[in-house]
């Protein structure tokens, strides 16, 4: 599995991509894979405001229940809609067609202290 280098990690398994001021919000191949089958994905309305460290929606599979979490604070910008009727994006396209919200944030600095890349991949290989 190839984790993408162009973005940071949470140690809760999402992954944080910083695109100027905004930062679009997922999770890792790793997280889709351990959950299996994911069966929804409740994401907060566009407008919401969210504090780092804070849970920002849910993920269902067969298997588990799991909550997201935002890495920085923001406002929600964009929600994936698709998910909605589609949520095995997630499990087919985790870095990509299964990305979950867009944060326009005024400070990305947090991300900072996330994860690299080489830094997740070492962690999920223990």
């Amino acid at each position: 599995m190839a984790v993408p280098q162009d973005r940071r990690f949470a140690q809760t398994h999402e992954w944080f991509k910083v695109e100027g001021n905004v930062v679009t919000v997922g999770i890792t191949q790793f997280a889709a894979d351990e959950l299996t089958d994911i069966t929804y994905v409740e994401l907060p309305e566009v407008g919401s405001e969210l504090t780092a460290g804070e849970r920002f929606g849910e993920i269902e599979s067969v298997k588990a229940t799991s909550d997201l979490y935002s890495a920085v604070s923001g406002k929600v910008i964009a929600v994936n809609e698709r998910l909605a009727d589609e949520p095995e994006l997630v499990n087919s396209d985790p870095f990509g067609e299964g990305w979950m919200i867009k944060i326009e944030c005024s400070d990305p600095s947090p991300l900072e202290k996330l994860m690299d890349a080489t830094a997740y991949e070492q962690m999920i290989a223990k």
